[in-house]
């Protein structure tokens, strides 16, 4: 499988930098760096050149690897816009998705709300994000620079179990297809909780 996504991932490379826009970094919210663009992505440093993706100076020859250089392909003049934040299922052409959606971005999360609660700051931290206003508590995060999550959190009570919903920025699709925006989500809360649990 791995083989498959660095295949894909050097023909994105390829076409990112054949002839690449001189404004590609602040098109990506990224900073050049050298041949290449840095920026953060999944709560981690990104370099992202010609020759491959690193994060956190490892490659990234896998899905994330495959998700940053998607975002490189859509690059563009647009402003992100946060508000008002958009469920995946208002997305065009994601209800056929929802399921798998909410069992890999939000399900995954609901056994670790206490925790997700308990280093809600190191995890804003990692993704440079920033406490929401919505349920007991809520963050949002910033898995790529023009691409915000809006993470909601209910505790479990005595009539409700704990819950996750996960939001979208309100032109998230300016820079990344359907598929991928899914991918995003779940990259992130896999992060989420590799990050309560190491």
């Amino acid at each position: 499988m791995s083989a498959a996504y660095r295949k894909i991932i050097e023909e994105n490379l390829e076409r990112i930098f054949a002839d690449p826009s001189p404004g590609l970094h602040r098109f990506l919210g990224a900073e050049r760096a050298g041949q290449g663009l840095a920026f953060p992505a999944f709560g981690l440093d990104c370099s992202v050149d010609r020759n491959g993706v690193t994060l956190s100076r490892v490659e990234a020859a896998g899905p994330r690897g495959l998700l940053i250089t998607l975002y490189a392909l859509h690059g563009n003049t647009e402003p992100m816009r946060l508000e008002p934040f958009r469920s995946f299922k208002e997305l065009p052409g994601s209800m056929p998705y929802q399921g798998a959606f909410s069992a890999n971005s939000e399900m995954v999360l609901v056994p670790h709300v206490p925790l997700i609660r308990e280093m809600r700051e190191e995890i804003k931290r990692a993704f440079q994000g920033e406490d929401g206003h919505d349920g007991d508590f809520s963050f949002v995060l910033y898995p790529l620079p023009k691409i915000a999550l809006y993470y909601i959190f209910y505790m479990a009570d005595e009539e409700f179990p704990a819950s996750a919903t996960c939001l979208f920025s309100s032109n998230a699709l300016s820079f990344m297809p359907l598929d991928g925006l899914a991918d995003v989500a779940e990259y992130t809360s896999k992060e989420i909780v590799r990050l309560v649990n190491r």
